[in-house]
């Protein structure tokens, strides 16, 4: 034979040996192939190529692939690590026998992690010609205790939704009992009742006639129409007049104190299209409840808390006890106490009598918010339940604006900023308290330079001199428009700065920033005239302004405003903003403001407020007179525990800002009213 043919039928020989080894894999190689698959989540190349006869016989492709792949989807289950015990070096394995493996599974499910340990077993068989090591599997490699014909089963536990309370520990939004309302349909009779209820119910005969129709409903029982809030008594007394039409309690979200805190809190309701878009990774689903506005919107991810799940095995067995798989406890959302103090925010609100306006009050010696009031409110029980669009379209065409929440916005401050004004003077040494000023009459420009451009004071009876005492207690903008040409332009910035306005304020609920001016500076000396007497381009914010009144009291120190009681108390925002004694000639004349003043409606006899009044004009066109609005910023000089400031809106025709100054000193003294 030809030595070279042999040579190359040799190699053939052993390419064929070598291939049919390859051919015949171990049973560590194979199940290593296996738990590759499994890891990756791939059933269907573990049924197909590595499952043995019986296996498929008892489940099928449905039983094995679709089911664990619809599991997978179910219970959330995720990062799968099988591993198995390696045998011992140069094992020899007997084709007449299983050969056995520990392997180890670790899983994450949507109630928790889940790890076992078991044996799995691999038989040599024949398959489509080929011999090769194949898996015995059954239903306890998804989880240990689950047998063939038991089902496996997950169950939830909402969790109660997180409350808010004030600083007193007093409800704001809780967890509490509203009212189901429904017509029990065979003493539901009368169709000039059914007309009324639908007018009060604000729904339709459609609606009414669609829930009585329904299959299951008969004569005596409870049909479920609509819900309402306890705190509607109106309404509820004249649904209670209605026969064949009841009420039972049923859980609801409770805003007991409404429309004095609505702009605050805010409401839940169903979750919308576009934030079910934005939350759906975090669990939500389209009938979920969730903040809508205010601080129950701020606060949702603290207030929702972590529903309960439960992964479990329902055995076939009758009377045989379920085996929980997972469980991941429910935890309830988080209870927020708030600085607000609800009782004055509430006085306050009712003080305003629903006129537009804002306030806020301030705790000086520590920076906590104690009201922030919009007014008039709304209902927020009427939202979270649903509100109707013509209700809605009556509340946005309202002219009081009761949906636009104006302790969020800015304004002119008007009058309200001169004790700040003379601050920055004193603190700059250009204004002398005692040097008195001659002014004559009621307007006043620099010189001809200004045009037709001068300064209006509205009390021309002032005595001369004017001082810094008299020109605060009769508002006289004459004189601060001098004092800040004075100063200068670069000087009462800076000032302005100092205090805050024009950065960010520091707060926890969004607010819009006060300004000096649209572009943070003052272009002309006119500006400037203006804007010392809080004109001109200058807007503060409600809270911000009451904060600024901090330095009288606490020798120059203003601290940055909080809203959450876990807050640090008495945080330093602005410091150094006026001396000691600067700071008690302010205090005295904000007291005589009100003695002798015109904020004397404030004047209470045992209560000695002290405060400054302002108004603000609002630009007007040429058909129509301009809007003022009225500012009184005060406290109690004897016990200041809390600065409050408010803002009513249109007040050019009812006495102006000493009519805020009424209003005011009923939340100081209710019984005085």
């Amino acid at each position: 034979m030809n030595k070279g043919l042999s040579a190359v039928s040799a190699l053939l020989c052993i390419a064929f040996i070598l291939t049919g080894c390859r051919d015949q894999l171990t049973p560590e190689e194979r199940l290593k192939e296996y738990v590759g698959h499994w890891n990756k989540g791939d059933f269907d190349a573990m049924y197909s190529g590595f499952l043995n006869k019986e296996t498929k016989e008892i489940f099928g492709e449905k039983g094995f692939v679709e089911r664990q792949e619809k599991l997978q989807t179910d219970l959330g289950i995720e990062n799968i690590k099988v591993t198995y015990t390696k045998p011992e070096k140069d094992k020899e394995w007997d084709t007449e026998e299983p050969a056995s493996f520990p392997i180890q599974v670790k899983m994450d499910t949507s109630a928790g992690p889940v790890t076992f340990e078991k044996t799995m077993k691999l038989v040599h068989e024949t398959h489509d010609e080929k011999e090769n090591w194949f898996v015995e599997w059954d239903t306890s490699f998804i989880f240990p205790e689950l047998g063939e014909k038991d089902k496996i089963r997950i169950s939830t536990l909402p969790p109660a939704r997180g409350e808010i309370l004030d600083r007193n520990g007093l409800p704001i939004a809780i967890n509490g009992k509203g009212y189901e309302i429904g017509i029990e349909p065979g003493k539901f009779t009368d169709d000039a009742k059914k007309a009324e209820l639908i007018m009060l119910l604000e729904t339709t005969e459609k609606y009414i006639d669609d829930q009585l129709s329904q299959s299951w409903v008969k004569p005596d029982q409870f049909v479920p129409i609509a819900k309402v809030a306890k705190t509607d008594m109106p309404l509820l007394e004249k649904l209670d007049d209605i026969p064949g039409v009841l009420r039972r309690e049923t859980p609801m979200r409770e805003y007991p104190y409404g429309e004095a805190l609505s702009h605050l809190t805010g409401f839940i309701g169903v979750i919308t299209a576009e934030q079910l878009e934005k939350r759906k990774e975090d669990g939500y689903t389209e009938s979920d409840f969730i903040g809508r506005q205010g601080l129950e919107r701020l606060l949702e991810d603290r207030l929702r808390g972590e529903e309960g799940i439960r992964i479990y095995i329902d055995k076939a067995e009758e009377g045989a006890e379920a085996i929980t798989v997972a469980e991941r406890p429910v935890v309830d959302g988080e209870t927020i106490s708030l600085t607000i103090d609800a009782e004055l925010q509430n006085e306050t609100y009712q003080a305003m009598r629903g006129e537009a306006g804002t306030s806020a009050a301030v705790d000086p010696n520590t920076g906590e918010t104690l009201a922030l009031v919009s007014s008039p409110g709304f209902n927020p029980s009427e939202f979270m339940l649903g509100i109707s669009g013509d209700r809605y379209k009556e509340l946005e065409e309202n002219p009081l604006k009761p949906l636009f929440n104006r302790f969020t916005a800015t304004y002119a401050p008007g009058s309200t900023i001169k004790p700040i004004t003379a601050t920055i003077g004193l603190e700059a040494g250009t204004l002398n308290p005692t040097k008195g000023i001659t002014i004559k009459g009621k307007t006043w420009q620099k010189d001809a330079s200004w045009g037709d451009y001068r300064v209006t004071r509205v009390h021309d009876e002032a005595p001369n001199p004017i001082d810094l005492n008299k020109a605060l207690v009769y508002s006289d903008n004459i004189y601060f428009a001098q004092q800040a040409l004075d100063m200068g332009r670069e000087t009462f910035v800076e000032g302005m700065k100092r205090f805050g306005l024009g950065e960010e304020i520091p707060f926890s609920y969004g607010m819009k920033s006060s300004q000096i001016s649209n572009k943070g500076t003052i272009e002309s000396l006119g500006q400037l005239a203006d804007t010392s007497f809080g004109q001109g381009q200058m807007l503060t914010n409600i809270l911000h302004l009451a904060s600024m009144y901090e330095v009288f009291l606490t020798d120059g120190v203003m601290y940055k405003p909080t809203l959450f009681l876990e807050e640090e108390d008495a945080q330093v925002w602005k410091e150094g903003l006026i001396s000691a004694e600067n700071a008690a000639l302010i205090q005295k004349s904000l007291r005589n403001v009100v003695v002798d003043g015109f904020a004397q409606a404030a004047n209470l006899p045992s209560i000695p407020l002290a405060g400054k009044t302002g108004t603000a004009e609002l630009k007007a066109t040429s058909e129509e007179k301009g809007q003022e609005n009225g500012f009184f910023v005060t406290y109690n000089s004897e016990n200041n525990a809390f600065i409050l400031a408010m803002m009513i809106e249109g007040v050019e025709d009812n006495d102006g800002s000493a009519y805020v100054a009424e209003l005011v000193s009923n939340v100081f003294a209710p019984s005085e009213e």
